[in-house]
C-alpha cells in the first residue's frame, strides 16, 4: 500500500504509526501544509492520512490554508472511496470535507483522559478487540459539532461528543492522538506555545504532568494504536 500523509507541522506526524508501516512493507509520503509543499494528486496512491494540527477558528470560511486540502479530502473519500484516517485536526477535516461541522470547546481537552465506545463503535471494525472504556492522549480545542450525513458516531467523551467517525466502510477518524510515542512527547514539549498551554489547563509545570501521565500509559497507548492500525487495514481491505 502506498499511502499519501498529510502533516500540518512537522512534529505531529504518524508517531508509532510509522513503525508499523516500516515492518509491514508499506511505503508513505509526508507532504507538509504548513511549508507550502505541493499536494501531489491522488493517483498512484492507495490510501490518505490526515494527521494533527493548529486551528483558531472553525466559525468562518475556511482559511487558503485548508481550502485545498479539504478538497482533496472530499475527493479521497467521497468520490473515489480510498481508505481514509484522519488524527485530530485531521478528523475535524473529514467532518468539514463531508458537509459537517467544527466548533471551538468552551474548556480544552487536555491530558490522558477516558474516551468510551459508543454501541456502534463497539461492533466497528476499526475498534475490534479494542476496550470498550480506555485512556487517550488529549489535546485539542475544537470538536465535530456537526457529523457529516452518513457517519457514524463510534466513540465519545465526557466533554466532546464525537471523539471517533466514520463514514462509508473505509474513512476513519480519530479525535484524540493514539501516535504518539516518546519522540513525539519530547517534540511537543520543547515548544514554548505547547508548554504555555499546559501550564494554563493543567497547573503549574504542566509539562511535567503530562510527560508523567503519558509515560505511565505509553505501552497501553502503543498496543491500542497498533490494534487500531492492524483493523484499519483490514477495513480499507473491505469491498
Amino acid at each position: 500500500m502506498r499511502i499519501l500523509i498529510l502533516q500540518h507541522n512537522s512534529v505531529q506526524h504518524p508517531g508509532i504509526f510509522r513503525q508499523f508501516l516500516s515492518e509491514d512493507g508499506h511505503d508513505w509520503l509526508s507532504i507538509q501544509i504548513d511549508e507550502s509543499e505541493r499536494i501531489p494528486p491522488l493517483d498512484g496512491f492507495d490510501a490518505l492520512w490526515v494527521m494533527g494540527g493548529m486551528i483558531e477558528e472553525w466559525g468562518k470560511e475556511p482559511f487558503p490554508l485548508f481550502r485545498d486540502e479539504i478538497e482533496l479530502i472530499r475527493q479521497a473519500v467521497e468520490v473515489q472511496g480510498m481508505p481514509f484516517l484522519g488524527i485530530c485536526l485531521g478528523h475535524q477535516l473529514l467532518a468539514t470535507a463531508l458537509g459537517g461541522g467544527c466548533a471551538r470547546l468552551k474548556q480544552p481537552d487536555i491530558g490522558v483522559l477516558p474516551v468510551q465506545l459508543t454501541e456502534e463503535g463497539a461492533t466497528a471494525i476499526i475498534f475490534d478487540d479494542v476496550p470498550e472504556d480506555f485512556k487517550s492522549m488529549q489535546w485539542h480545542n475544537s470538536e465535530v459539532t456537526k457529523m457529516p450525513a452518513g457517519s457514524v458516531c463510534l466513540a465519545t467523551s465526557p466533554n466532546c461528543s464525537v471523539q471517533a467517525m466514520s463514514w462509508g466502510p473505509r474513512a476513519y477518524s480519530l479525535q484524540f492522538h493514539l501516535e504518539i510515542d516518546s519522540e513525539i512527547m519530547a517534540n511537543w514539549m520543547a515548544i514554548t506555545d505547547c508548554k504555555q498551554q499546559l501550564d494554563a489547563t493543567l497547573g503549574k509545570d504542566g509539562t511535567s504532568i503530562m510527560l508523567e501521565a503519558c509515560k505511565d500509559q505509553m505501552a497501553l497507548f502503543n498496543k491500542l494504536a497498533e490494534r487500531v492500525y492492524i483493523n484499519w487495514l483490514h477495513a480499507g481491505a473491505q469491498v
